[in-house]
């Protein structure tokens, strides 16, 4: 996201009657505090006219952001420990970080999905293979002058990838960027695998010593409540089953067994069952049975907003492979905001069993779905 120079906001106009109020010679610390209040008094108005009432969690992180911004554009310009925040699906983590990511009065920011960044992370680095140090030309090209970093949906599953996240991170905090990062799990919980999580304790370490780590919690699920899809185009799609020919017409949705069609996709060819337009079906097996990665998902995504995924099985009969890429694709899905109907042989809830460790958020999110079933 290319940078530009800061624009007069709000947070100008409000430092503007600061220095009328207190003199040039108090400015400095007037706007410290005046940027800290600007982000309460967002969130603040971002519950309102949300209806929502603040949890207790979420008031200590808000006040944690506030004093980030504070110290961000303080007198001394000084970059504050970063934020990583965990807790349950729906407890708010994503909606605070977007809200700090939209009221921080600078233009020198980017909010991204982990998997996004990840994945434009690894297609840079082959770009740069015949660098010196590819990671560093890499993130010159990816965050330019950026000075906060938001990541969405962190988590860790590959020792590979876990390897390259270590210098990521070292990177990053040598680079004086303000990290902020959401995750379903605490740090400790990052690469579980017993085999590989000794050699991940680097960086748990680091984020330790680096950020401030708070748990969001709360006994609410803010994403089962039907406000918040309104805008929303992944919740616009429909969860159908058991999917008989009835229903596939009433849907406009391609027959069961409809011919496979070869879509390219980068360097593989994959195989689609509806391609017309900006609308695309593929089965299940042809998604999350071959090996698919969520680069593929990601350039997918820019071709087609309407997604149709049929023949979902009972996950918890496919290998854990299986079912972590199914988890990778309907987060990318979700984070796109694209469209999807998804079509089963049993109600959602009985598909969904399985042991990966990243199912509750699948659940969640596949859980906004209307339900189209057919009259008993």
């Amino acid at each position: 996201m290319p940078a530009r120079p800061p624009e007069r906001s709000r947070l100008s106009q409000r430092l503007s009657g600061l220095r009328r109020l207190f003199g040039h010679r108090n400015l400095a610390s007037a706007g410290h505090c005046a940027s800290a209040q600007a982000i309460r008094d967002y969130f603040r108005q971002k519950a309102h006219d949300q209806g929502y009432t603040l949890s207790h969690s979420q008031l200590r992180v808000i006040d944690y952001m506030a004093q980030q911004t504070a110290m961000l554009f303080g007198p001394a310009a000084q970059t504050p420990p970063g934020l990583y925040l965990h807790g349950a699906v729906g407890r708010g983590k994503s909606w605070l970080l977007d809200g700090f990511f939209q009221a921080l009065p600078t233009s020198q920011k980017q909010r991204l999905h982990f998997h996004q960044f990840f994945a434009d992370l690894h297609q840079a680095m082959f770009r740069h293979r015949d660098q010196e140090d590819a990671l560093a030309a890499s993130l010159d090209e990816l965050l330019l002058d950026c000075r906060v970093l938001c990541f969405d949906e962190f988590h860790v599953h590959d020792i590979g990838d876990a390897m390259l996240i270590t210098r990521l991170y070292k990177a990053l905090f040598q680079r004086a960027i303000l990290l902020l990062v959401t995750s379903n799990y605490p740090p400790e919980g990052l690469l579980p695998n017993p085999l590989y999580h000794a050699r991940f304790k680097p960086v748990i370490d680091l984020i330790h010593a680096r950020m401030q780590v708070m748990e969001v919690g709360g006994p609410h699920d803010y994403r089962s409540q039907a406000r918040n899809h309104a805008h929303q185009m992944f919740t616009q799609g429909h969860y159908v089953w058991p999917a008989t020919p009835a229903q596939r017409l009433t849907l406009d949705l391609p027959p069961r067994h409809a011919a496979p069609q070869p879509l390219a996709v980068g360097n593989r060819v994959l195989q689609a069952r509806l391609c017309e337009g900006r609308r695309v079906a593929f089965t299940f097996n042809d998604l999350c049975e071959q090996p698919t990665a969520v680069m593929d998902y990601l350039e997918l995504c820019r071709r087609f907003d309407h997604w149709i995924i049929d023949e979902l099985p009972e996950l918890e009969e496919c290998s854990i492979a299986v079912q972590q890429r199914f988890i990778n694709l309907i987060d990318v899905l979700y984070d796109q905001d694209k469209r999807l109907t998804l079509l089963g042989h049993l109600p959602l809830r009985e598909s969904l069993a399985g042991n990966a460790i990243d199912l509750a958020r699948t659940r969640s999110r596949l859980g906004q779905l209307p339900e189209v079933r057919e009259p008993a």
